[in-house]
């Protein structure tokens, strides 16, 4: 082999591996993806309750640490200030289970009651989540998905 071929081979592995090592850089530096949030509300009826379940996928690179779940009506005070993870914090959290790789499925659920309808203002809600990955990274979604109140 030639001097001026085994040069150009040693050099395009010098770059293959440092891209490949700038995209194992990159991926693990990802904050949570959340992908196919929905939400699904049942109002009560009669003598039986209601529910809202909220499903999401959340993938990771570093694990999932925990995923919270608010919902909020579209016309309060939020809609005005916008959410914050700081309002998160005292936010319920999902129950996750793994899926495949560095993705989980997580799933909240919520009773509602007679009462609790009654006393909900009416029409759109949103479903906020809060995801935070095991090193620390966090994504927030104000309106991971929607569902109505009436």
């Amino acid at each position: 082999m030639s001097r001026r071929i085994a040069l150009s081979v040693t050099a395009g592995v010098v770059v293959l591996a440092g891209a490949g090592a700038f995209s194992l850089a990159y991926a693990g530096g990802q904050p949570p993806a959340l992908e196919h949030s929905k939400a699904r509300y049942t109002a009560p009826d009669g003598d039986r309750v209601g529910s809202l379940t909220f499903t999401t996928v959340v993938t990771a690179s570093s694990d999932v640490k925990s995923v919270k779940v608010l919902a909020w009506p579209a016309n309060s005070p939020f809609a005005k200030k916008g959410l914050t993870a700081k309002d998160m914090a005292a936010a319920e959290r999902a129950v996750c289970e793994p899926s495949g790789g560095d993705t989980e499925r997580c799933t909240y659920k919520l009773t509602v009651t007679r009462a609790d309808a009654e006393g909900s203002p009416q029409g759109r809600w949103h479903v906020a989540v809060l995801a935070t990955a095991e090193n620390g990274d966090t994504t927030l979604d104000t309106k991971a998905a929607d569902f109505t109140v009436g």
